[in-house]
C-alpha cells in the first residue's frame, strides 16, 4: 500500500471516529466506505471518502434510530465503568466525556476544522452546509466543550 492511500486511510479512520466515537464503528464505516470507493473506481481523494464515510455515518444512524441495538459489553457488566483501566488517563476520559456531550454534526464540524484544519468554508462544501451553519456548529461545540470542561474541573476541586 502507498504512503498516500495509508495517510488517506489513517484520515478517514479519524474523521470516522469523529461522527461516531467508537473505534469499532468507525472502523466498519471506514472499510465500507472504502469498499464502495475501489468498487465505484471513485478518485482516491480525502474528500471523496469523507463524503462516502458520511453517507455511511447517516445512513448508520437512521437506521439505529429504528431498532434500539445495546452493546453486548453493556449487558453483561454492570462494573466495567469502575474498572480501574478506564482511570488510567483521567484527562482522556474527561475529554471523552466533554465530546460524548457534543452532537455528532456538533463533533463532525469541530473534528474538521481542529484536526483536519479545514476552514468553515471548506467545511461547508464537504457537508452540503451553509457556511453560517458550519460557524453556527463551530461556536456551540467549542463553548459545550469549555462549559463541560470547566465544570469538571470545579468539580475536581470541590
Amino acid at each position: 500500500m502507498t504512503q498516500e492511500i495509508t495517510e488517506l486511510l489513517n484520515s478517514g479512520y479519524r474523521y470516522a471516529n469523529s461522527l461516531t466515537h467508537h473505534s469499532a464503528k468507525a472502523e466498519d464505516i471506514l472499510q465500507d466506505a472504502w469498499v464502495a470507493v475501489l468498487h465505484a473506481d471513485g478518485p482516491k481523494t480525502k474528500a471523496y471518502l469523507f463524503s462516502a464515510i458520511r453517507s455511511r455515518f447517516i445512513n448508520q444512524y437512521r437506521r439505529d434510530q429504528l431498532v434500539p441495538i445495546i452493546p453486548i459489553d453493556e449487558m453483561d457488566n454492570d462494573h466495567a465503568a469502575y474498572d480501574e483501566k478506564y482511570f488510567d488517563h483521567l484527562e482522556y476520559a474527561q475529554l471523552e466525556k466533554a465530546l460524548e456531550s457534543l452532537r455528532s454534526l456538533e463533533r463532525e464540524a469541530l473534528f474538521l476544522a481542529v484536526v483536519e484544519g479545514y476552514t468553515a468554508e471548506e467545511i461547508s462544501k464537504l457537508t452540503d452546509q451553509p457556511r453560517g451553519s458550519v460557524l453556527s456548529l463551530l461556536h456551540r461545540a467549542k463553548k459545550k466543550l469549555r462549559t463541560h470542561l470547566t465544570n469538571l474541573d470545579k468539580e475536581a476541586l470541590a
